[in-house]
């Protein structure tokens, strides 16, 4: 079965932060217990610091990756946006086309147009498909916009894995 292309990611990154915890961390630990007397080497208490900040991250991160994994992938609709979904949408206001992706939170991305599910543009977009109309209120009042294009996660992970659009 398919994963979220972000779980490849954390898992990744977890890696890293554990090969910090387990090898790089230590040799910094021994090299700071290596200059003496401990109650007032900064060196020893910034790794120490440090060393906490990396077990509560990779405890942290261990159980996102498990919530994540139990997302099923092909309970998530193939005709409408849902999770993972790049959709481009006229602001019918001001005439201006832009395309944004669906993602979970550990994702989001102003500048890149990645925005969540749980934002009030994510939320409003839900279960939308291609002509469809709908209204959000953001900070600038309320907004009217078409969907003009809609591409989901199933063929983005098709497309990346050499298939075809469906």
């Amino acid at each position: 079965m398919a994963e979220l292309p972000v779980i490849k990611r954390l898992k990744k990154e977890l890696e890293t932060l554990k090969r910090e915890l387990t090898v790089d961390l230590p040799k910094e630990l021994e090299r700071a217990r290596a200059h003496g007397d401990l109650s007032e080497n900064a060196e020893w208490a910034m790794a120490k610091q440090r060393q906490e900040f990396l077990r509560a991250r990779v405890s942290n991160m261990e159980a996102r990756i498990a919530e994540l994994t139990t997302i099923n992938l092909e309970s998530i609709p193939r005709d409408t946006v849902g999770l993972g979904s790049r959709v481009q949408l006229e602001d019918l206001d001001e005439g201006a086309v832009v395309e944004y992706e669906i993602v979970v939170p550990e994702e989001v991305d102003g500048a890149q147009n990645r925005i969540s599910l749980s934002s009030p543009l994510g939320h409003a977009l839900i279960g939308k498909t291609e002509e469809d109309d709908i209204e959000v209120v953001t900070p600038k009042g309320k907004r009217s916009y078409l969907v003009k294009r809609l591409i989901t996660i199933h063929v983005l992970l098709a497309q990346e894995n050499g298939g075809s659009r469906d």
